[in-house]
C-alpha cells in the first residue's frame, strides 16, 4: 500500500485551497491549482518521452518557476529529481548526470554560458530528453522537449503518477565535493516527508505564513524551504539569490514575510545594513543552518530583529536537519545548536563508540527516520557513515563532526574531524579561537585553519575580515593572549575582503591553508 509521497504536498494544498497563491517568482504569481496542474502537464510529456518510474531527472536551474515545477513534475512521474546548481560547471555536470544515470535534464538555454544541447547528449549518452525550462511563454510555463517531441500536453492534462512505497527515493542531491568527487545523497520519500513535518512543527509553520527564500534549491536547505511553504499551504516568495541585499529586503517589507531563512553570509550582510527604513514588523522568525553562526552575531540579529524568533540549527544532507535551539534558550546559551528535532535522538561517542557523558568532545551520532538510503553508486562511503544502530532494523548516521554536550542535553558544535589542527602534538579546535576573535570589536568574520609547520606540526592561522582599520595582527595576538591559552594564539594572521564560501554558505577552508609570506 503507497504511503505519503513528497508530490502530496502540492496536491494536498491544491485540494484544499486551488486558488490560493503559492508562489511568487519572476514577477509572476501562481495558485496551488495552477502549479498542480502545470506539474501535471509536464509528468505526462516526460512519461512520453520514455521516464520511467524509479529513473533520475537533473534540473540544472537557478530559484525559479520552471524549478519549483519541474521538481514537482519529476515526482509526479514516479522518478527522482535531482538538482544541480546553475553555477556548476559542464564537466562537474557531465559527471552527476552519468553518476546517477540521469534519464533527462531541465535547463534554461536563456543562461550564459549554457553548451548546445548536443554537446550535452554527447557528455552524458544516457539522456533520454532535454528539458528547455525557458522556452516558454510569459503566459505558459510548458516547456518545449528536445528529443521524442512527444505532443504538448494542456494544462488539465491527468497526473501521471507511479508510488509504490514510500522507501521510493525522492531525489538525489549532490555534496559539494570539497574533498573529492561529489557524493549523491539517496533521499527517499518516507525520510523527506518526515524531515518536513519536524520542521514545520518546531517552525510552528502555519497557511497563514509567507516565506521568502534566497537560499538555492540545489542543496537541501533551499529545498525544504519549498516542501514546508507547500505542505502547511503556505505562501513562497522564491529569489533567485541574495546578490542584491536591498531588493530582497525591500521585497521582505512588500510580501510582509513572516519567514526568511539565512546562512552566516547573509546575516553579515543584513547587519552591515541599515534597516531603520524598512518595516520588517512581520517578520515572525528567522533561521540559520548550512553553517555556523557565532553566539556574538546571533545575539545582534536578535537586537536588530527584535519581534523574530531566532532558530539556530545543525544539518546535513545526509539527514536534513538533526538539531535546532528553542528560541527561548538562545539569550542563555547563544553558542548551541539545540537539541535534537521532534521524533529523532543524537548522541556522541568517541573513537571506540563508546557513549560520552557530558562535557566530553566525541562524534555527533544520529538516528531517525529521516536517516537517508546512503550515497549513490558509493557502497563503501555508505557503509562508513550510514550504520546499523543498537535495535533492529535501525540506521544511524555518523556525522563526522565532533560536538560536546551540556548536563542539560543541549549539543555545541566543536569541529569538523577533518578541521582539527593537530598542533605541538594537541588537538586545537578552530572555533574555539574563532569564537574568542568575534569578541574583539571590529571583526566582523573570521576563520582558523592549519598551516603546515616543520617544528610544530601545523601552525595556527587566523583569517579576518575586519570593518576597522585599527585591528591589526599584533592586535589579535594580543586579543588571544589574553584570552585563550598560549597554545592557542595564532602564529599567522591575515586579513581578506572576505572569506571563500560555497554556495550553500560554508567556508572553504582548504583555500585559507596557505602560509602568509
Amino acid at each position: 500500500m503507497a504511503g505519503t509521497y513528497v508530490h502530496h504536498f502540492l496536491e494536498d494544498s491544491a485540494r484544499r485551497s486551488p486558488d490560493k497563491t503559492a508562489l511568487l517568482c519572476d514577477g509572476r504569481e501562481l495558485s496551488y491549482g495552477e502549479i498542480n496542474a502545470l506539474a501535471d502537464a509536464l509528468a505526462a510529456e516526460m512519461v512520453a518521452c520514455g521516464l520511467r518510474p524509479g529513473e533520475r531527472v537533473a534540473l540544472w536551474l537557478p530559484n525559479s518557476v520552471g524549478l519549483v515545477v519541474g521538481i514537482f513534475a519529476v515526482l509526479k512521474a514516479g522518478a527522482a529529481f535531482v538538482p544541480v546548481s546553475p553555477a556548476t560547471k559542464a564537466d562537474k555536470l557531465a559527471f552527476i548526470l552519468n553518476n546517477c544515470g540521469a534519464a533527462g535534464l531541465f535547463m534554461d538555454r536563456r543562461l550564459r554560458n549554457m553548451p548546445a544541447c548536443d554537446q550535452l547528449r554527447a557528455d552524458a549518452p544516457g539522456l533520454k530528453f532535454i528539458i528547455d525550462a525557458g522556452a516558454a511563454e510569459a503566459s505558459r510555463m510548458v516547456p518545449g522537449i528536445s528529443g521524442a517531441n512527444p505532443p504538448v500536453a494542456s494544462g488539465g492534462a491527468q497526473a501521471v503518477t507511479s508510488e509504490r512505497g514510500d522507501s521510493d527515493l525522492a531525489c538525489v542531491i549532490y555534496t559539494s565535493g570539497t574533498t573529492g568527487s561529489p557524493k549523491g545523497v539517496m533521499c527517499h520519500h518516507a525520510g523527506m516527508v518526515f524531515a518536513t513535518q519536524a520542521i514545520v512543527e518546531y517552525l510552528e509553520n502555519n497557511a497563514e505564513d509567507v516565506v521568502l527564500s534566497v537560499l538555492p534549491m540545489s542543496f537541501s536547505y533551499g529545498i525544504y524551504q519549498l516542501m514546508a511553504t507547500f505542505k502547511t499551504g503556505a505562501r513562497l516568495v522564491l529569489e533567485k539569490s541574495f546578490t542584491f541585499p536591498n531588493l530582497v529586503v525591500e521585497r521582505l517589507q512588500e510580501t510582509r514575510a513572516s519567514g526568511f531563512a539565512g546562512v552566516p553570509t547573509i546575516f553579515n550582510l543584513l547587519l552591515a545594513m541599515d534597516l531603520s527604513r524598512f518595516d520588517l514588523s512581520g517578520l515572525r522568525y528567522l533561521t540559520n543552518a548550512a553553517a555556523g553562526l557565532p553566539g556574538e552575531q546571533i545575539l545582534a540579529v536578535k537586537e536588530r530583529f527584535p519581534q523574530a524568533r531566532f532558530y539556530s540549527m545543525y544539518g546535513q544532507t545526509e539527514v536534513v536537519r538533526s538539531l535546532y535551539l528553542p528560541p527561548d534558550q538562545i539569550a542563555r546559551r547563544p553558542d548551541s545548536v539545540g537539541v535534537p528535532i521532534p521524533g529523532t535522538a543524537a548522541w556522541i561517542e568517541d573513537e571506540q563508540g563508546r557513549l560520552l557523558p557530558p562535557g566530553q568532545t566525541g562524534e555527533l551520532i544520529v538516528r531517525g527516520p529521516h536517516v537517508m538510503s546512503g550515497y549513490w553508486d558509493a557502497p563503501e562511503a555508505s557503509a562508513a557513515r550510514f550504520q546499523p544502530g543498537r535495535h533492529h532494523g535501525e540506521r544511524v548516521f555518523r556525522s563526522g563532526d565532533l560536538f560536546r554536550q551540556d548536563e542539560e542535553g543541549y549539543f555545541y558544535f566543536v569541529s569538523r574531524k577533518d578541521d582539527i589542527i593537530k598542533c605541538r602534538g594537541e588537538k586545537v579546535a578552530p572555533m574555539e579561537i574563532e569564537n574568542a576573535l568575534m569578541k574583539l570589536a571590529g571583526v566582523r568574520e573570521v576563520a582558523v585553519v592549519g598551516v603546515p609547520d616543520p617544528i610544530l606540526g601545523q601552525a595556527i592561522k587566523a583569517v579576518l575580515v575586519v570593518d576597522d582599520p585599527s585591528v591589526t595582527a599584533a592586535r589579535v595576538r594580543a586579543h588571544c593572549r589574553a584570552c585563550l591559552e598560549d597554545l592557542l594564539v595564532p602564529r599567522h594572521v591575515e586579513f581578506r575582503s572576505e572569506l571563500p564560501r560555497t554556495i550553500n554558505g560554508k567556508i572553504k577552508r582548504s583555500e585559507l591553508s596557505g602560509t602568509p609570506p
